[in-house]
């Protein structure tokens, strides 16, 4: 991924941000002091959604962990497909916290434990390696296949993986030797665990793998006590990771205080750099565009399950919740309070409805995507070469992101947010550096 500050086309920008004149909140809104004192209620109360979302992915993930209990105890195909469907409950709430990412580096240098991908799946179990191959030009690690293996020896590095645990998953393996898609731990190691190799390619069809991969009395793939353990250990972990991260959100936390020293400003920077990051480079590029220009699904964020029109879709939300200053609890209650929209309305009403329409937008182009899964064309068929129709529906979205982000920077131009570099991608920057062009 790049970095860079989004430019906006120059027709907009020659209408918006020519001459660029950082304003301060008192020069920007037409009553000064009214929405002076309104931004620290925006701040905290930003501060309260990211304390209920971390909180709700937390007890989804205790749910999961239940489940995947219930499982290893008794793996029946059943218990099978229900802890699947809690992993898919789990990413709900969590998919919504990605908003709180690149703004606050608290949450930047803890986020690659939980949901690092895409990973090279052969450093956990098997694989077919007539589809994943048997060995990587960039990764000693590519086929380790630590469950298969107590013990290996790899470029002479050695690791004792007689047990499988927390430490040995966090401390040895994850991206060990430094590749970042030697990832072993999180929701994607367990997305495989669950699912297994997605083989279908760009058609319809996840990750078949058999209950009886866990069952030690009637094994199939081989060392199912270790794979259990494996599945037991990065479940575990996870728990005990969103629990950190939901502990730093609560009052005199950690990530609270971070952002309580940054000032009114510096928050409403914080906020807005989180939501035009993952809007514009995170889920608009690498995580959408990216994979519809090399029609690739080992570009899919969910590829094991099949699952990522939901994770994005959720993305999206999680963005629409930052601005709107609104989040709708697992235990069906929403939480609403002062908002960046309330601010920009005082500002200026009409973009602020500006603003609110192109997140409608937004999430009406994830909304289609999520309706073509349920008609079968997930998201790894919607990007596949040829499928003109199901190409378009992914575009749309990301066209929607792209547009959002646009608006956004009129929002902070006109509340005096400068000096904010959000991230970008070479997907939606620099194409012919992701074609070799």
């Amino acid at each position: 991924m790049s970095l860079k500050r989004l430019l906006l086309p120059a027709a907009v920008a020659a209408a918006v941000m020519s001459p660029f004149t950082p304003v301060s909140i008192s020069q920007a809104v037409a009553a000064p002091e009214a929405v002076k004192a309104q931004v620290e209620s925006v701040n905290r109360h930003y501060a309260d959604i990211a304390e209920a979302v971390f909180a709700d992915s937390l007890a989804a993930a205790k749910q999961l962990q239940a489940a995947i209990d219930t499982l290893i105890a008794n793996p029946t195909d059943a218990n099978l497909n229900a802890a699947r469907e809690a992993w898919k409950a789990a990413r709900v709430p969590y998919q919504q916290s990605e908003v709180f990412r690149f703004g606050n580096a608290i949450v930047d240098d803890w986020e690659g434990k939980v949901n690092a991908w895409p990973l090279d799946e052969g450093l956990i179990d098997y694989v077919d390696a007539n589809r994943y191959g048997s060995e990587s030009d960039i990764n000693a690690w590519y086929s380790a296949n630590i469950i298969a293996n107590p013990a290996l020896n790899i470029g002479g590095q050695q690791v004792d993986a007689a047990t499988i645990d927390k430490t040995l998953l966090a401390e040895t393996l994850h991206e060990i030797d430094g590749v970042e898609a030697n990832v072993a731990t999180g929701y994607h190691a367990i997305e495989f665990l669950l699912w297994g190799q997605d083989l279908h390619g760009t058609k319809p069809g996840a990750g078949e793998r058999p209950a009886t991969d866990f069952d030690t009395d009637n094994c199939t793939g081989g060392n199912c006590d270790r794979r259990a353990a494996y599945l037991k250990a990065a479940t575990d972990l996870l728990v005990d990771d969103l629990a950190e991260m939901a502990a730093h959100w609560q009052e005199g936390g950690d990530a609270r205080q971070q952002l309580a020293a940054k000032g009114d400003l510096g928050g409403l920077a914080t906020i807005t750099t989180g939501m035009g990051s993952l809007s514009y480079g995170e889920l608009g590029g690498e995580r959408t565009k990216l994979g519809l220009m090399l029609h690739d699904p080992e570009e899919e964020h969910d590829c094991f399950s099949d699952n990522t029109h939901w994770s994005h879709y959720y993305d999206a939300l999680g963005i629409r919740n930052a601005y709107l200053g609104e989040y709708s609890r697992i235990d069906g209650s929403t939480l609403k309070g002062a908002s960046l929209s309330a601010l920009t309305r005082a500002a200026n009403p009409t973009l602020d409805q500006k603003m609110r329409d192109h997140l409608d937008a937004t999430q009406a182009a994830a909304q289609v995507m999520v309706d073509a899964a349920a008609q079968g064309e997930t998201f790894d068929v919607l990007i596949a070469a040829g499928n003109t129709e199901g190409n378009a529906k992914v575009q749309a979205f990301v066209d929607a992101l792209t547009a959002q982000t646009q608006v956004l920077e009129e929002v902070m131009t006109t509340l005096g947010i400068a000096d904010v570099e959000l991230e970008g991608s070479d997907s939606l920057d620099n194409p012919s550096a992701v074609l070799g062009g």
